[in-house]
């Protein structure tokens, strides 16, 4: 059975089980109908994925990965803040009258920065590095930028990844390893769609590199499942798991900048079926 149903089975029990409720406290986020949207949740979660083993979409349900991958690429490739550039809806909450979410995500992505090589953004630094410094220990993207935040129509949920390349015994290739830290994540409408989507990331910037992916490190400082999204979790943990698919990216593709979501496929996908109409809490 799939290691990251497992891995999500035993997030949500615990959160549910263990986790500690905001209801009375005074929060942020509100439900469409005005009143507030209470969570039970669980303070630093940490999750590992092994992606030379599986590819980590849950089978519980499925997971839309052309959809995620676009979100990824519309923030590492595109690197725009405008919802025109996205395909989904995702976004269209925090998006102004010319689509634009402000200074953040791939608006943070694309300002470039000074190095001693030159004038590179931090997709661009990322990739320089692991061509010509796989084993530094400062490859590592940052959005949360405190002097913008108050240009973001929403602060960034998952904020850093950090690149960490190892070796493997037996193979000639370098391992790509990386570790995404997430401040906050609503667990059942985001928690297996960030997942796939940095995992697609490392399988491009592997490939691109000519190096294998390792280890994909999701660090959570708050973990969290709404109170009107607790029967569907319950529902949906206990629910027949199945296989993982098989992850598919295009071979011929050696430049991040030339991916789109058409070049990647999960073969042998079967899943439980689809949570619809999930409220979101804004």
């Amino acid at each position: 059975m799939s290691l990251a149903d497992q891995i999500f089975v035993d997030m949500c029990n615990d959160i549910i089980t263990n986790g500690i409720s905001t209801e009375g406290e005074k929060v942020r986020p509100k439900w469409e109908d005005g009143t507030s949207a209470y969570t039970v949740k669980k303070f630093g979660v940490v999750n590992r994925y092994d992606l030379s083993k599986e590819f980590p979409a849950i089978t519980l349900r499925r997971t839309a990965i052309k959809s995620c991958t676009n979100e990824m690429l519309w923030i590492w490739q595109k690197k725009s803040n405008n919802i025109h550039d996205l395909k989904s809806s995702v976004w269209d909450e925090w998006a102004d009258e010319t689509g634009s979410i402000g200074k953040a995500y791939g608006y943070q992505m694309g300002v470039k920065h000074k190095y001693k090589e030159g004038m590179m953004d931090q997709v661009d630094r990322v990739i320089y590095d692991l061509k010509n410094n796989p084993f530094s220990r400062r490859i590592m993207t940052n959005i949360y930028v405190h002097q913008d935040l108050s240009e973001m129509h929403l602060y960034p949920c998952a904020y850093s990844m950090t690149f960490n390349v190892t070796t493997r015994p037996g193979s000639d290739k370098l391992v790509l390893n990386a570790i995404l830290n997430q401040r906050s994540q609503d667990v059942l409408a985001a928690n297996n769609w960030n997942v796939c989507q940095y995992a697609v990331l490392m399988h491009m910037l592997a490939q691109v590199c000519d190096m294998e992916v390792g280890e994909l490190v999701h660090v959570i400082a708050d973990a969290h499942i709404y109170d009107r999204h607790i029967p569907l979790v319950q529902e949906l943990i206990t629910r027949e798991q199945h296989p993982a698919p098989k992850f598919w990216l295009n071979p011929e593709i050696k430049d991040f900048y030339a991916f789109t979501e058409d070049d990647i496929r999960l073969d042998d996908y079967v899943t439980g079926p689809q949570i619809k109409n999930i409220p979101i809490a804004v």
